[in-house]
């Protein structure tokens, strides 16, 4: 994999300009990504302020960022967010309450490729987690390979239960898969949410970092960790631990997405979800 670094900065060069702080021609606003040049990390930032909510146009982003990435061949990918105190507040709650169902649909359907492609990415991945990241928040750190949580006041989990929602198979097993069966099954169940210290003491997370900077550098170790095994040694043992849950998510698409969208438009659920964004504006 080091053998491929001086190929990634060329590359990289040629798509980002002489800056490597830029964002691609190809992708629009909502994802910024940097390079570091002696290592061929990339780190790519969620940059949709005011908390990084996931609506259609950047579960978009983030996926082509993804698969931009993977062709480029650099030796990982750090996922973090430009904003100071929130990775990610998880799906926006606007695209959920009274939606027009075809962008619902798309919503749902996009977040299921973002997911399947980062789960499954060919490289190895690692979340720098900067502050609050429930739900979708927490979907995004959980399909990274390795998870750093900056202490403070931010909180991590799949809450989704606490607004009436349904925590998918595919994102339950991915849940089960990092800190065992009964630990995800109560969470879920209760829609908690970890401090940085009781994720840690669970399994949810790797590492906990004193701000974002030691977070990313957390992240940078890791990855360099595999410099010298093969790419093809790292995709293959990857996808023999995650293809049963990729899998049963490809051959289920359809039901998966009606499940979810009948779900949400329940009308106690649309009622909760009204009102926790009339809570919202009220801060």
């Amino acid at each position: 994999m080091t053998a491929l670094r001086g190929q990634v900065v060329k590359m990289y060069s040629r798509l980002l300009g002489s800056s490597t702080k830029r964002q691609y021609a190809t992708i629009p606003k909502f994802v910024d990504i940097l390079v570091n040049e002696n290592t061929g990390v990339a780190t790519l930032s969620i940059n949709r302020p005011p908390v990084n909510s996931l609506n259609l146009d950047l579960i978009r982003d983030l996926n082509n960022s993804f698969k931009e990435l993977e062709k480029s061949q650099c030796q990982g990918v750090i996922l973090t967010s430009t904003l100071p105190s929130v990775f990610s507040a998880g799906l926006d709650i606007t695209e959920l309450y009274n939606p027009d169902i075809k962008r619902f649909e798309a919503l749902w359907d996009s977040l299921q490729d973002l997911w399947i492609t980062l789960y499954g990415l060919s490289l190895p991945t690692a979340a720098a987690i900067n502050g609050a990241s429930p739900a979708g928040g927490c979907l995004l750190a959980i399909s990274c390979d390795y998870r750093v949580f900056v202490e403070g006041k931010g909180r991590l989990g799949l809450n989704e239960t606490s607004l009436g929602l349904i925590v998918p198979k595919w994102l339950h097993d991915t849940m089960t898969n990092i800190i065992g069966h009964r630990h995800s099954e109560i969470s879920l169940l209760r829609g908690s949410l970890y401090s940085p210290a009781e994720a840690l003491k669970i399994g949810l997370v790797d590492e906990l970092a004193s701000n974002k900077e030691d977070a990313i550098g957390k992240c940078e170790n890791y990855i360099e960790s595999f410099a010298k095994i093969p790419l093809s040694a790292i995709l293959a043992t990857k996808q023999q631990s995650r293809k049963a849950t990729i899998s049963w998510l490809e051959e289920n698409r359809n039901s998966d997405l009606k499940r979810f969208v009948e779900s949400a438009l329940q009308p106690h659920v649309q009622k909760g979800l009204g009102a926790y964004i009339q809570s919202l504006k009220k801060k």
